[in-house]
């Protein structure tokens, strides 16, 4: 036992080395940064006329792998706690300090450098090696004397940092964009701030919807609420804080404040008939489609926008029509393929693929909405794009984050979850053959099948269910073990 004990300490002691060599390697990047010259900007502007080069290519992509990709990637590894999480998350650090390297390296293209995303870049590569830190000593299992008082603080930080990083990445990546262009400056601040901050709002809720779909609906059940009760309370006070930040109160009103101003009154005034709405007479939660109605009138007056280029009237119109297309597909997800109830089975885990139409469309309205900003209207209006293609290509990056995030849910999922046995199918009815002929039940079932309406349809499974449990002891407790997870 001595030496068993001898031996694994020995093993976290020489495992404690090597990550300091790797913190330590961590850290040159930042000692070695300089700052870029800015002789060849113009007055003016912000960036200079020559071209990205190479080398700030390769750093734009092995960013955007290491933090859009191999991070989320870990976060969700170790929430699910698999031995892949310290490589995956090691493997990410490693390119994210390459790519550190490479954006203090390159040529071509100047900026000024106080611009948005150097600034950022310091708070969140402090947020990484404190993560690190966090990681090593968790990784070290350090539990005796001030260690196991201090330990359960560390881990709540390491996950609370871990979450964040995937939302402060997707910040970072947006300001390297607006970086990188010249973008967002002047005049143009505050409607880039709308366009990005509000096309990021309908990508999250687009992400949570999926969440709530594949893996959250037990999680909706438990809190004794409906999901329009926590979408009309985030509807009420977004629409609370544009009513009164849309329009520069005590000046004259121009443009589209009238517009955004009232978007944001019917946005909170809605959300307040939604809250009203998400419990039935007897308290007991109830769905509504007061949020699908929300985006539905949104989109329509977002496409009525009125815009000074072509393509910007286009792209603005197409974001409209996808946002109302996403509210109608919500609303009838809940009145009609749900029928109201908090869903398609009781524990949680069957969906409907129409469900997954109003949640692509919140990510392809979010990518529509924030590629819209006058100063890229312009730009891809000069580059003789026309505007089929480009809204094509933003729902291409739509459907890749749609991907990624299921991705993602696929792998918490199989992970997190308890193995269910394999359903058999058998010429499209589920079921085992008994000596190669369908059971007797199928058989009746299927030849009422097209007897029957939908509430005696639910009626015979309900009671076809209460047959098979009388008649099987064995599968007794699976089932409410399967719904209490």
């Amino acid at each position: 036992m001595m030496a068993g004990r001898r031996l694994d300490t020995n093993a976290k002691m020489s495992f404690s080395p090597l990550h300091i060599l790797f913190l330590s390697l961590a850290t040159l990047p930042m000692s070695s940064a300089h700052d870029h010259s800015s002789s060849h900007i113009e007055e003016g502007q912000t960036i200079s006329v020559e071209p990205i080069d190479t080398t700030l290519w390769v750093h734009i992509f092995i960013q955007m792998f290491a933090w859009g990709i191999v991070f989320p990637l870990g976060m969700v590894l170790g929430i699910v706690k698999s031995r892949w999480h310290v490589p995956v998350q090691v493997a990410g650090t490693a390119l994210a300090i390459v790519g550190y390297a490479l954006g203090h390296m390159h040529g071509g293209r100047e900026f000024h450098h106080n611009n948005v995303h150097s600034k950022f870049a310091t708070p969140i590569s402090l947020l990484l090696f404190a993560q690190i830190l966090m990681g090593i000593y968790l990784k070290l299992h350090l539990e005796k004397g001030i260690n196991g008082k201090i330990r359960r603080y560390v881990k709540m930080g390491h996950g609370i940092v871990g979450k964040a990083l995937p939302v402060l990445s997707w910040t970072q990546m947006l300001f390297g964009g607006i970086t990188a262009l010249g973008f967002c400056q002047d005049d143009h601040l505050g409607q880039c701030l709308a366009h990005f901050i509000m096309g990021s709002a309908f990508i999250a809720y687009g992400i949570l919807l999926t969440i709530l779909l594949l893996v959250g609906q037990l999680w909706i059940r438990r809190t004794g609420r409906s999901q329009e009760f926590f979408d009309s309370s985030v509807i009420a006070a977004w629409g609370t804080v544009n009513t009164f930040t849309e329009h520069r109160w005590g000046t004259a009103w121009v443009k589209n404040d009238w517009q955004h101003t009232t978007m944001g009154i019917i946005w909170w005034c809605a959300g307040l008939a939604g809250i009203w709405l998400s419990k039935d007479r007897d308290g007991r939660p109830q769905r509504n489609v007061v949020p699908g109605f929300v985006l539905f009138i949104t989109g329509w007056a977002m496409s009525a926008h009125p815009q000074e280029l072509m393509i910007s009237a286009e792209t603005h119109k197409m974001f409209g029509y996808t946002l109302m297309a996403a509210g109608i597909t919500r609303m009838i997800e809940v009145s009609f393929v749900l029928r109201d109830r908090p869903g398609l089975s009781e524990d949680g885990r069957t969906t409907s693929s129409f469900q997954y139409i109003p949640a692509f469309l919140l990510y392809a309205s979010g990518f529509l909405f924030m590629g819209a900003t006058e100063e890229q209207m312009a730009l891809v209006a000069s580059s003789g794009m026309d505007h089929v293609a480009y809204i094509l290509i933003l729902y291409s990056l739509a459907f890749l984050v749609f991907l990624f995030v299921n991705v993602l849910l696929n792998i918490y999922d199989r992970n997190s979850a308890p193995a269910l046995p394999a359903k058999d199918v058998t010429n499209g009815r589920l079921g085992p053959r008994v000596n190669g002929n369908i059971p007797v039940r199928d058989a009746q079932e299927f030849e009422l099948e097209g007897l029957m309406s939908d509430d005696e349809d639910d009626g015979v499974r309900r009671r076809t269910e209460d047959d098979s449990s009388l008649e099987s002891p064995s599968t007794v407790g699976k089932n409410s073990d399967g719904v209490a997870h």
